[in-house]
């Protein structure tokens, strides 16, 4: 229906109503389907993204809000210091287990893909460029297990 109605609005230019008519219809319905998905693939980015800085704000909040009350308690060991320290703790440990599930993520995806690169290929020796991905992992569990700092809490 839109290409019929701009072939009339531009009835007396024969150069567009010659690039009208080469425009199939079910090309203008894919671009239509194509730009509304961008649309509302990006409009769904973002209000997830505001959504989730909302509640990392709020989260903050409630956190500073706890921390002033605990510290108003007071007393010989500071009940707010030994939560400060608890929580970096935790943080730490979970960075650290997150390192060591990445280094087996990565070392398992050089040993799959040089199982798979000798199996396409088996004259050649292609394979041997998973040993990046099997060195990185590698690398990334050796600090893990034996070069992070370690807490002596």
């Amino acid at each position: 229906m839109l290409p019929a109605m701009l072939l009339t609005m531009f009835d007396g230019d024969p150069g567009v109503s010659r690039l009208f008519s080469r425009i199939d219809p079910s090309q203008v319905v894919l671009f239509f389907f194509l730009s509304v998905g961008a649309v509302a693939l990006f409009s769904f980015l973002s209000v997830a993204s505001w959504a989730g800085t909302r509640q990392a704000e709020r989260e903050a909040y409630y956190k500073t809000e706890m921390m002033k009350k605990i510290a108003e308690v007071g007393g010989e060991n500071n009940p707010a210091l030994e939560y400060l320290r608890e929580q970096e703790r935790i943080a730490a440990a979970k960075r650290l287990g997150g390192i060591k599930l990445g280094g087996l993520v990565v070392s398992g995806l050089g040993l799959g893909n040089m199982i798979f690169l000798r199996a396409l290929l088996p004259g050649q020796p292609i394979y041997l460029s998973g040993t990046i991905f099997l060195f990185i992992g590698l690398a990334l569990l050796a600090y893990a297990f034996w070069f992070a700092p370690q807490r002596n809490t």
